[in-house]
């Protein structure tokens, strides 16, 4: 038998890096809840523009004018119902990515470095655990509070700002690099006030703190309209139409925040990382946010339904920790419409 040749190492941390997987194939159609999937489709609109790009473009470059400029004009216009839109907004605060799993990878590439700390809460997106492990970053990740899986704040509040309370550095101790919250949290469904995430930013100026709000429309929750970029630079909210405008194929994603923060996590892309077809498709999506309102509701209407069927009978809405069917990430939790988490941040 042939001796094995040498072939050439990856770094340490990805040799033992464990890699983010999900049950990609043979579920097509299939209703996957699982996904948080869009379950109706884009806006007519969106499959009009695809149809309607030239043959000869398919050759082209992709080219991203104006589709910043469409977010922001959007964002002023209140996004969904249930959201209130950005104040002041430039292009330059605006990043465009192959959808928010390239922008939490660009995140921790440009942030992340070997020895520092990755804060977060524990169950959440599973993706945010690979991305700091490829970095060589700790991971500091704070369980919710059972049984409601409220969110551990002041847990949090202490691992930010460390042992003087104010997040300066102090003997072994460093500001965790990056604080990542998932609001409302996937899987948990866990929401946060945005008053107490903007302490937190405020409070602890030498940690980036990341918000994910893939699944805002469906809480209200976002921080952007309440968000000062001029005064908490570390601060940056991640979107997509994924969910809510049904473009999860396409991957069109957003990072909002000071220019300065933007421009160092966009440096460790591509140039090209967003097919033409996903440019078309946001704009189209964007410019039919009456459709979008329309899904939200809907979906609203359905996690009423669900709750109030669920209720008088032998299943339990506050589930404890354990996986569904005996894979990792498939949950059943319902987003609830309780308050949110609203204790001061102090």
């Amino acid at each position: 038998m042939p001796q094995a040749r040498p072939m050439p190492q990856p770094r340490p941390e990805v040799e033992r890096l464990q890699a983010y997987s999900a049950p990609l194939e043979g579920r097509r159609g299939l209703l996957r809840l699982d996904f948080n999937e869009n379950t109706v489709g884009p806006s007519p609109g969106v499959v009009e523009a695809i149809r309607a790009i030239p043959a000869d473009h398919y050759g082209i470059y992709p080219e991203y004018d104006g589709l910043r400029e469409a977010l922001i004009a959007n964002l002023a216009g209140g996004c969904s119902a249930g959201s209130a839109g950005a104040p002041g907004l430039c292009p330059e605060q605006i990043g465009l990515f192959n959808g928010v799993d390239a922008a939490i990878h660009a995140i921790f590439h440009a942030y992340g470095d070997r020895g520092e700390t990755l804060l977060t809460t524990s169950p959440t997106f599973g993706y945010y655990t690979p991305c700091a492990q490829m970095q060589g970053m700790a991971i500091e990740a704070i369980p919710y509070r059972l049984p409601d899986f409220a969110f551990p704040l002041e847990e949090i509040r202490r691992a930010l700002l460390g042992p003087l309370g104010d997040g300066r550095a102090d003997g072994d101790w460093q500001p965790p690099r990056l604080l990542l919250i998932c609001n409302p949290n996937n899987p948990t469904g866990t929401r946060l006030a945005p008053e107490r995430i903007l302490e937190l930013a405020a409070a602890a100026p030498a940690t980036l703190v990341v918000v994910d709000e893939l699944y805002e429309a469906f809480t209200g929750d976002s921080v952007l309209p309440l968000a000062d970029f001029a005064a908490t630079p570390n601060l940056l909210v991640l979107r997509s139409l994924a969910k809510t405008a049904g473009l999860a194929g396409l991957r069109m994603g957003f990072a909002i925040g000071a220019a300065a923060v933007v421009d160092r996590v966009s440096r460790v892309t591509g140039p090209y990382d967003i097919n033409s077809f996903a440019v078309t498709a946001a704009f189209a999506a964007l410019a039919d946010q009456p459709y979008t309102d329309a899904y939200v509701a809907e979906v609203l209407r359905a996690r009423d339904w669900l709750v109030a069927t669920l209720r008088p009978g032998p299943v339990h809405l506050r589930l404890p920790w354990r996986p569904a069917c005996g894979r990792r990430g498939s949950w059943c939790v319902p987003w609830r419409a309780s308050p949110r988490s609203t204790a001061p941040c102090g």
